[in-house]
Protein backbone atom coordinates (compact mmCIF):
# COMPACT_ATOMS: atom_id res chain seq x y z
CA UNK A 1 0.00 0.00 0.00
CA UNK A 2 1.40 3.45 -0.91
CA UNK A 3 2.52 5.59 2.00
CA UNK A 4 -0.03 8.08 3.27
CA UNK A 5 0.48 11.72 2.34
CA UNK A 6 1.26 13.74 5.48
CA UNK A 7 -0.89 16.77 6.26
CA UNK A 8 -0.08 19.56 8.70
CA UNK A 9 -2.87 21.62 10.26
CA UNK A 10 -1.93 25.16 11.27
CA UNK A 11 -4.29 26.93 13.62
CA UNK A 12 -4.29 30.06 15.75
CA UNK A 13 -6.14 33.33 16.20
CA UNK A 14 -6.30 36.31 13.87
CA UNK A 15 -3.00 38.18 14.05
CA UNK A 16 -0.93 35.36 15.53
CA UNK A 17 1.07 35.05 12.32
CA UNK A 18 -0.19 31.88 10.64
CA UNK A 19 -0.14 33.35 7.16
CA UNK A 20 3.38 34.67 7.61
CA UNK A 21 4.56 31.30 8.89
CA UNK A 22 2.93 29.48 5.96
CA UNK A 23 4.42 31.83 3.41
CA UNK A 24 7.90 31.34 4.83
CA UNK A 25 7.41 27.57 4.88
CA UNK A 26 6.36 27.50 1.24
CA UNK A 27 9.32 29.57 0.10
CA UNK A 28 11.72 27.37 2.08
CA UNK A 29 10.16 23.96 1.44
CA UNK A 30 13.45 22.20 0.80
CA UNK A 31 12.30 20.59 -2.43
CA UNK A 32 8.96 19.34 -1.09
CA UNK A 33 5.95 20.00 -3.29
CA UNK A 34 3.34 21.34 -0.91
CA UNK A 35 -0.38 21.73 -1.50
CA UNK A 36 -2.02 24.45 0.58
CA UNK A 37 -5.65 24.48 1.65
CA UNK A 38 -6.55 27.86 3.11
CA UNK A 39 -9.80 28.75 4.84
CA UNK A 40 -10.86 32.23 3.71
CA UNK A 41 -14.19 34.02 3.60
CA UNK A 42 -16.18 36.58 1.66
CA UNK A 43 -14.18 38.97 -0.46
CA UNK A 44 -10.88 38.48 1.33
CA UNK A 45 -9.67 35.65 -0.86
CA UNK A 46 -6.28 34.05 -0.59
CA UNK A 47 -3.62 36.43 0.68
CA UNK A 48 -1.67 37.55 -2.38
CA UNK A 49 1.55 37.45 -0.39
CA UNK A 50 1.22 33.69 -0.06
CA UNK A 51 1.19 33.32 -3.83
CA UNK A 52 4.20 35.60 -4.13
CA UNK A 53 6.14 33.55 -1.62
CA UNK A 54 5.30 30.25 -3.26
CA UNK A 55 8.02 28.52 -5.26
CA UNK A 56 7.24 27.71 -8.88
CA UNK A 57 8.16 24.04 -8.58
CA UNK A 58 7.48 23.16 -4.95
CA UNK A 59 4.15 24.96 -4.69
CA UNK A 60 2.38 25.99 -7.87
CA UNK A 61 -0.61 28.29 -8.02
CA UNK A 62 -2.88 25.33 -8.77
CA UNK A 63 -1.66 23.71 -5.54
CA UNK A 64 -3.30 26.44 -3.48
CA UNK A 65 -6.98 25.84 -2.76
CA UNK A 66 -9.36 28.23 -1.04
CA UNK A 67 -12.28 27.16 1.14
CA UNK A 68 -14.57 30.18 1.29
CA UNK A 69 -17.96 28.68 2.10
CA UNK A 70 -17.61 29.03 5.86
CA UNK A 71 -15.62 27.82 8.82
CA UNK A 72 -13.59 24.78 7.88
CA UNK A 73 -14.65 22.93 11.03
CA UNK A 74 -18.32 23.71 10.30
CA UNK A 75 -18.23 22.63 6.66
CA UNK A 76 -16.10 19.50 6.79
CA UNK A 77 -18.47 17.29 4.79
CA UNK A 78 -19.64 19.98 2.36
CA UNK A 79 -16.35 21.69 1.58
CA UNK A 80 -13.22 20.16 3.07
CA UNK A 81 -13.77 16.50 2.19
CA UNK A 82 -14.59 17.19 -1.49
CA UNK A 83 -11.53 19.43 -1.74
CA UNK A 84 -9.33 16.70 -0.30
CA UNK A 85 -10.82 14.07 -2.60
CA UNK A 86 -10.18 16.28 -5.62
CA UNK A 87 -6.61 16.86 -4.51
CA UNK A 88 -5.99 13.16 -3.99
CA UNK A 89 -7.46 12.34 -7.39
CA UNK A 90 -4.71 14.28 -9.15
CA UNK A 91 -2.05 12.24 -10.93
CA UNK A 92 0.69 14.51 -9.54
CA UNK A 93 -0.07 14.28 -5.84
CA UNK A 94 1.77 16.60 -3.43
CA UNK A 95 4.51 15.49 -1.06
CA UNK A 96 2.81 17.29 1.83
CA UNK A 97 -0.50 19.04 2.46
CA UNK A 98 -0.69 22.14 4.66
CA UNK A 99 -4.06 23.34 5.92
CA UNK A 100 -4.29 26.86 7.31
CA UNK A 101 -7.53 27.14 9.27
CA UNK A 102 -9.44 30.32 9.86
CA UNK A 103 -8.66 32.02 13.15
CA UNK A 104 -11.83 30.82 14.86
CA UNK A 105 -11.92 27.24 13.59
CA UNK A 106 -11.62 24.42 16.05
CA UNK A 107 -8.88 21.98 15.03
CA UNK A 108 -10.50 18.90 16.61
CA UNK A 109 -13.36 18.44 14.08
CA UNK A 110 -10.90 18.92 11.25
CA UNK A 111 -8.52 16.29 12.64
CA UNK A 112 -11.43 13.87 13.06
CA UNK A 113 -12.30 14.39 9.40
CA UNK A 114 -9.14 12.50 8.47
CA UNK A 115 -10.91 9.33 9.63
CA UNK A 116 -13.46 9.87 6.84
CA UNK A 117 -13.78 6.85 4.51
CA UNK A 118 -11.70 7.38 1.42
CA UNK A 119 -9.45 9.85 3.22
CA UNK A 120 -8.16 7.78 6.12
CA UNK A 121 -6.28 5.30 3.91
CA UNK A 122 -4.52 7.98 1.87
CA UNK A 123 -3.73 10.91 4.18
CA UNK A 124 -2.61 11.24 7.80
CA UNK A 125 -2.29 14.25 10.07
CA UNK A 126 1.46 14.72 10.42
CA UNK A 127 0.90 17.25 13.18
CA UNK A 128 -1.18 20.14 14.48
CA UNK A 129 0.69 23.44 14.84
CA UNK A 130 -0.91 26.15 16.96
CA UNK A 131 0.52 29.63 16.48
CA UNK A 132 0.08 32.10 19.34
CA UNK A 133 0.87 35.79 19.59
CA UNK A 134 3.66 35.72 22.16
CA UNK A 135 3.29 39.40 23.00
CA UNK A 136 -0.45 39.09 23.57
CA UNK A 137 -0.18 35.92 25.65
CA UNK A 138 2.55 37.46 27.79
CA UNK A 139 0.21 40.38 28.47
CA UNK A 140 -2.68 38.08 29.40
CA UNK A 141 -4.60 38.18 26.09
CA UNK A 142 -5.30 35.40 23.61
CA UNK A 143 -4.92 37.63 20.54
CA UNK A 144 -3.33 40.87 19.38
CA UNK A 145 -6.75 42.54 19.16
CA UNK A 146 -9.43 40.61 21.05
CA UNK A 147 -12.09 43.12 20.04
CA UNK A 148 -11.35 42.57 16.36
CA UNK A 149 -11.52 38.79 16.82
CA UNK A 150 -14.89 39.06 18.57
CA UNK A 151 -16.20 41.42 15.88
CA UNK A 152 -15.12 39.05 13.12
CA UNK A 153 -16.98 36.22 14.80
CA UNK A 154 -20.11 38.32 15.29
CA UNK A 155 -20.06 39.35 11.64
CA UNK A 156 -20.11 35.77 10.38
CA UNK A 157 -23.54 34.16 10.24
CA UNK A 158 -22.27 30.62 9.65
CA UNK A 159 -21.26 30.19 13.30
CA UNK A 160 -23.70 27.73 14.76
CA UNK A 161 -23.31 28.48 18.48
CA UNK A 162 -21.90 30.79 21.12
CA UNK A 163 -18.60 29.87 22.77
CA UNK A 164 -16.22 32.00 24.85
CA UNK A 165 -13.14 32.84 22.80
CA UNK A 166 -10.94 31.92 25.74
CA UNK A 167 -12.25 28.35 25.48
CA UNK A 168 -11.49 28.25 21.78
CA UNK A 169 -7.93 29.29 22.58
CA UNK A 170 -7.72 26.40 25.05
CA UNK A 171 -9.06 24.03 22.38
CA UNK A 172 -6.36 25.14 19.95
CA UNK A 173 -3.70 24.49 22.59
CA UNK A 174 -5.23 21.15 23.62
CA UNK A 175 -5.08 19.81 20.06
CA UNK A 176 -1.54 21.00 19.31
CA UNK A 177 1.50 18.82 18.70
CA UNK A 178 3.59 21.97 18.48
CA UNK A 179 2.92 25.43 19.89
CA UNK A 180 4.74 28.26 18.12
CA UNK A 181 5.20 31.35 20.29
CA UNK A 182 5.44 33.92 17.53
CA UNK A 183 6.60 37.56 17.76
CA UNK A 184 9.36 36.52 20.14
CA UNK A 185 11.34 39.54 18.97
CA UNK A 186 8.86 41.74 20.85
CA UNK A 187 9.62 40.02 24.16
CA UNK A 188 12.53 40.10 26.55
CA UNK A 189 14.25 36.78 27.16
CA UNK A 190 12.68 36.59 30.62
CA UNK A 191 9.19 37.24 29.20
CA UNK A 192 9.67 34.66 26.45
CA UNK A 193 10.95 32.03 28.88
CA UNK A 194 8.08 32.69 31.28
CA UNK A 195 5.44 32.48 28.55
CA UNK A 196 6.86 29.27 27.11
CA UNK A 197 7.08 27.71 30.59
CA UNK A 198 3.47 28.69 31.29
CA UNK A 199 2.26 27.16 28.04
CA UNK A 200 4.32 24.04 28.66
CA UNK A 201 2.65 23.48 32.04
CA UNK A 202 -0.77 23.44 30.44
CA UNK A 203 0.16 21.37 27.39
CA UNK A 204 0.26 17.62 26.90
CA UNK A 205 3.67 16.11 27.79
CA UNK A 206 4.50 15.33 24.16
CA UNK A 207 3.84 18.84 22.86
CA UNK A 208 6.85 20.78 21.61
CA UNK A 209 6.98 24.53 22.25
CA UNK A 210 9.22 26.71 20.09
CA UNK A 211 9.63 30.43 19.60
CA UNK A 212 9.63 32.35 16.34
CA UNK A 213 10.13 35.88 15.12
CA UNK A 214 7.83 36.78 12.21
CA UNK A 215 6.92 33.15 11.53
CA UNK A 216 10.45 32.14 10.56
CA UNK A 217 10.85 28.44 11.30
CA UNK A 218 12.71 25.78 9.30
CA UNK A 219 10.39 23.50 7.35
CA UNK A 220 12.11 20.52 8.96
CA UNK A 221 10.86 21.74 12.34
CA UNK A 222 7.25 22.20 11.25
CA UNK A 223 6.95 19.18 8.95
CA UNK A 224 7.79 15.54 9.57
CA UNK A 225 6.28 15.07 13.05
CA UNK A 226 4.59 11.83 11.96
CA UNK A 227 2.03 12.08 14.78
CA UNK A 228 -0.98 10.45 13.13
CA UNK A 229 -3.08 12.90 15.13
CA UNK A 230 -6.37 11.46 13.88
CA UNK A 231 -5.65 8.24 15.78
CA UNK A 232 -5.38 9.79 19.26
CA UNK A 233 -8.30 12.19 19.51
CA UNK A 234 -8.93 11.22 23.13
CA UNK A 235 -5.72 12.99 24.10
CA UNK A 236 -6.82 16.15 22.25
CA UNK A 237 -9.99 16.73 24.23
CA UNK A 238 -12.08 19.78 23.52
CA UNK A 239 -12.92 22.22 26.26
CA UNK A 240 -16.33 22.44 24.56
CA UNK A 241 -17.98 20.58 21.72
CA UNK A 242 -18.94 23.36 19.35
CA UNK A 243 -17.13 25.35 16.73
CA UNK A 244 -17.01 28.62 14.86
CA UNK A 245 -14.73 30.76 12.72
CA UNK A 246 -13.46 34.18 11.69
CA UNK A 247 -12.17 35.94 8.62
CA UNK A 248 -8.48 35.21 8.26
CA UNK A 249 -5.94 37.94 7.67
CA UNK A 250 -3.09 37.33 10.07
CA UNK A 251 -1.65 40.72 9.26
CA UNK A 252 -2.47 42.92 12.29
CA UNK A 253 -1.63 46.53 12.71
CA UNK A 254 2.09 46.97 12.71
CA UNK A 255 2.60 43.75 10.79
CA UNK A 256 4.93 45.40 8.31
CA UNK A 257 7.80 43.46 9.81
CA UNK A 258 7.31 40.92 7.02
CA UNK A 259 9.34 43.16 4.74
CA UNK A 260 12.50 42.40 6.68
CA UNK A 261 11.70 38.82 7.60
CA UNK A 262 14.88 37.64 5.88
CA UNK A 263 17.03 39.47 8.40
CA UNK A 264 16.16 36.91 11.06
CA UNK A 265 16.75 33.84 8.90
CA UNK A 266 17.00 30.60 10.85
CA UNK A 267 19.52 31.82 13.38
CA UNK A 268 17.25 30.75 16.23
CA UNK A 269 17.69 27.15 15.12
CA UNK A 270 20.64 24.98 14.30
CA UNK A 271 21.30 21.56 12.86
CA UNK A 272 24.34 19.37 12.51
CA UNK A 273 25.20 15.82 11.50
CA UNK A 274 26.75 13.22 13.77
CA UNK A 275 28.55 10.25 12.23
CA UNK A 276 29.50 7.18 14.22
CA UNK A 277 30.25 3.50 13.71
CA UNK A 278 27.81 0.60 13.67
CA UNK A 279 25.48 -0.01 16.57
CA UNK A 280 24.97 -3.44 18.12
CA UNK A 281 21.52 -3.21 19.71
CA UNK A 282 18.81 -1.07 18.04
CA UNK A 283 16.51 -1.11 21.07
CA UNK A 284 19.27 -0.02 23.43
CA UNK A 285 20.39 2.66 20.99
CA UNK A 286 16.82 3.99 20.75
CA UNK A 287 16.72 4.33 24.53
CA UNK A 288 20.09 6.06 24.46
CA UNK A 289 18.90 8.50 21.78
CA UNK A 290 15.66 9.21 23.64
CA UNK A 291 17.58 10.07 26.80
CA UNK A 292 19.91 12.39 24.87
CA UNK A 293 16.93 14.14 23.27
CA UNK A 294 15.32 14.77 26.65
CA UNK A 295 18.54 15.96 28.24
CA UNK A 296 19.37 18.43 25.47
CA UNK A 297 15.83 19.45 24.42
CA UNK A 298 16.34 18.32 20.81
CA UNK A 299 13.38 18.97 18.48
CA UNK A 300 14.14 16.49 15.71
CA UNK A 301 16.65 13.73 15.13
CA UNK A 302 16.65 11.76 11.92
CA UNK A 303 18.95 9.63 9.85
CA UNK A 304 20.02 6.02 9.65
CA UNK A 305 22.19 3.51 11.48
CA UNK A 306 24.27 0.52 10.50
CA UNK A 307 23.44 -2.44 12.72
CA UNK A 308 26.06 -5.12 13.25
CA UNK A 309 25.17 -8.23 11.29
CA UNK A 310 22.31 -6.58 9.37
CA UNK A 311 22.63 -5.84 5.62
CA UNK A 312 19.77 -3.32 5.73
CA UNK A 313 20.19 0.17 7.14
CA UNK A 314 18.02 1.21 10.08
CA UNK A 315 16.14 4.47 9.46
CA UNK A 316 15.63 6.52 12.63
CA UNK A 317 13.17 9.38 13.06
CA UNK A 318 12.60 11.11 16.37
CA UNK A 319 10.20 13.91 17.27
CA UNK A 320 11.05 14.87 20.80
CA UNK A 321 11.68 11.69 22.79
CA UNK A 322 9.35 9.59 20.58
CA UNK A 323 11.45 7.45 18.24
CA UNK A 324 10.38 5.43 15.20
CA UNK A 325 12.78 3.10 13.43
CA UNK A 326 12.59 0.56 10.63
CA UNK A 327 14.90 -1.20 8.17
CA UNK A 328 14.42 0.41 4.78
CA UNK A 329 17.09 -0.62 2.26
CA UNK A 330 20.44 -2.43 1.89
CA UNK A 331 23.60 -0.41 2.30
CA UNK A 332 24.98 -1.85 -0.91
CA UNK A 333 28.31 -0.19 -1.65
CA UNK A 334 27.64 2.76 0.69
CA UNK A 335 29.78 3.03 3.85
CA UNK A 336 28.39 1.10 6.80
CA UNK A 337 28.12 3.97 9.20
CA UNK A 338 25.53 5.71 11.33
CA UNK A 339 24.59 9.26 10.30
CA UNK A 340 22.12 11.32 12.32
CA UNK A 341 20.94 14.89 11.76
CA UNK A 342 20.18 16.79 14.96
CA UNK A 343 17.82 19.79 14.85
CA UNK A 344 17.05 22.14 17.72
CA UNK A 345 16.86 25.72 18.85
CA UNK A 346 20.15 27.57 18.97
CA UNK A 347 22.41 26.88 21.91
CA UNK A 348 22.58 23.10 21.61
CA UNK A 349 25.66 21.63 23.26
CA UNK A 350 26.98 20.07 20.09
CA UNK A 351 30.10 18.56 21.64
CA UNK A 352 28.11 16.87 24.41
CA UNK A 353 25.48 15.56 22.00
CA UNK A 354 28.11 14.19 19.60
CA UNK A 355 29.94 12.49 22.48
CA UNK A 356 26.71 10.98 23.85
CA UNK A 357 25.57 9.67 20.46
CA UNK A 358 28.98 8.16 19.79
CA UNK A 359 29.09 6.35 23.14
Amino acid sequence: MPAKIPATIITGFLGAGKTTLVRHMLSNAGGRRIALIINEFGDLGVDGDILKGCGDETCREEDIMELSNGCICCTVAEDFIPTMEALLARPDKPDHIVIETSGLALPQPLVRAFNWPGISTRVTVDGVVTVVDGKAVTEGRFAHDETAVAAARDADDSIDHETPLSELFEDQLACADMIVVNKSDLLSQAELTGTMDSLRKGARPSVQIVSSAMGVLPADVLLGMDMGAETDMAARHEVHHHHHHDDEDDHPEGDDDHSHEHEHGHDEFESFTVTRSEIADPAAFAEQVSAIIREHDILRLKGFAAVTGKPMRLTIQAVGPRIDSYFDQPFGSAPRETRLVVIGQSGLDRAAIEKALAA
